[in-house]
């Protein structure tokens, strides 16, 4: 990759719906420089709810880095990345962000990139949500941040669970900047006839 390459920092989490996670590594492999962090739960919900192995996903990444790695390049603002994403957000990661209590890799590259300015997707996965929940994302909201529920869009007619992960995926790279177009947008009710094309990458795992 050249030296202009955007960077990019990965969060999966312990929520489920880590789906969205890889989705969005699949798009932004060899086009991005891109840091993965994927924690213990993260690797337990794999296990569940596909059929990907933790090497595999790390394959997708630039570089991969143990959850407790804070000799990172991106644990310091010093080192400029585009911006970050945490897909899935568990309850528990939205928590420390919002409080500052940066007890992980994950927690700390997102208050880094609160405290520089840069752009923060928390891709959040949990329902239905408690005060404690919705006061913890107004905190980040109120920081920069960009809460983003894990909500599909159903416009398109998605025919598959992989469609409607693309409308999630495509959405969070559209916050980060990324140019992309893994999801059917929007185009008023007479430009919905069209149907999903397949893909040609296996993502049924």
């Amino acid at each position: 990759m050249s030296s202009g390459t955007p960077e990019i920092v990965v969060g999966l989490s312990g929520a489920s719906g880590i789906q969205y996670g890889i989705r969005i590594l699949q798009e932004l492999s060899g086009r991005s420089k891109t840091h993965l962090i994927m924690t213990r739960s993260a690797r337990e919900i794999l296990s569940v709810e596909t059929d990907w192995r933790p090497d595999e996903v790390e394959a997708l990444a630039f570089r991969s880095y143990n959850p407790e790695d804070f000799t990172a390049p991106f644990a310091s603002g010093s080192y400029r990345v585009q911006g970050m994403v945490v897909a899935p957000c568990s309850m528990r990661t939205l928590a420390g962000i919002a409080s500052g209590f940066s007890d992980t890799l994950i927690t700390r590259a997102a208050d880094v990139c609160l405290k520089e300015h840069r752009r923060l997707v928390l891709v959040t996965r949990e329902a239905p949500l408690n005060l404690i929940h919705l006061r913890n994302m107004v905190q980040v909201a109120e920081a920069g941040g960009v809460i983003m529920p894990a909500c599909p869009a159903f416009y398109g007619r998605p025919h598959s669970v992989e469609d409607l992960v693309d409308t999630v995926a495509g959405r969070a790279l559209d916050l980060l900047g990324v140019k992309q177009e893994i999801y059917r947008r929007w185009g008023g009710p007479a430009g919905m006839g069209k149907t999903y094309n397949d893909s040609d990458k296996d993502r049924s795992r």
